[in-house]
């Protein structure tokens, strides 16, 4: 149950931050990974085609596209690291747990570029994609609330969460999201 307020608030968190920064563009350069790698390391300003390493005047440096495939890599764990709570927030099987994280990694990068190519019009999926991470969150508390007794803190009744509910939920924020961008940029698509 511990590990479950620790996994709901990293799920709260990451909600509300993606709601706050939901129509800015990510920066590269400020990533943890590359900014530290960026200190331990001598790096080029210029691509040389798609080699991570150069030579220059007898120095090895790392290309842009290095940091690239480091910024894709850590990306890809935090994903990895999200994703192990909000599946938690369905089920406890740990054997469905490690194969659907398993699947979504081998599937994000098609899935990452099919999305990528209809983001101008899922204006509001960051919006719904936050609220579901927020929920599941929330969802996650209520149960390690559950786990340890507390059902009711300061007259408030803790809610148990059933699966069906936050499926309902879910398919909910996403589905509203994806209808109120595609509603929104009709016009803009014509």
């Amino acid at each position: 149950s511990f590990t479950f307020v620790l996994f709901g608030a990293l799920l709260i968190w990451t909600g509300i931050n993606l709601f706050k920064h939901r129509n800015e563009d990510p920066d590269p350069s400020e990533n943890f990974a590359v900014k530290r790698l960026r200190k331990r390391i001598a790096i080029t300003d210029e691509f040389h085609g798609s080699h991570f390493f150069t030579a220059i005047d007898g120095k090895r440096y790392a290309t842009p596209m290095f940091l690239v495939l480091i910024a894709v890599g850590s990306t890809d764990l935090l994903f990895a690291l999200d994703s192990i709570p909000a599946i938690f927030g369905l089920t406890e099987n740990v054997y469905l747990v490690i194969t659907a994280n398993i699947f979504a990694l081998m599937g994000l990068r098609q899935l990452y570029f099919l999305i990528g190519g209809l983001m101008s019009r899922l204006v509001y999926i960051g919006k719904g994609l936050s609220a579901v991470l927020a929920f599941i969150g929330f969802k996650l508390l209520f149960h390690a609330f559950h786990a340890v007794d507390i059902h009711e803190i300061g007259g408030w009744q803790i809610p148990e969460v059933t699966i069906t509910q936050s499926l309902i939920v879910i398919v909910s924020c996403l589905g509203l999201a994806t209808i109120a961008s595609l509603v929104s940029t009709r016009d803009k698509s014509d």
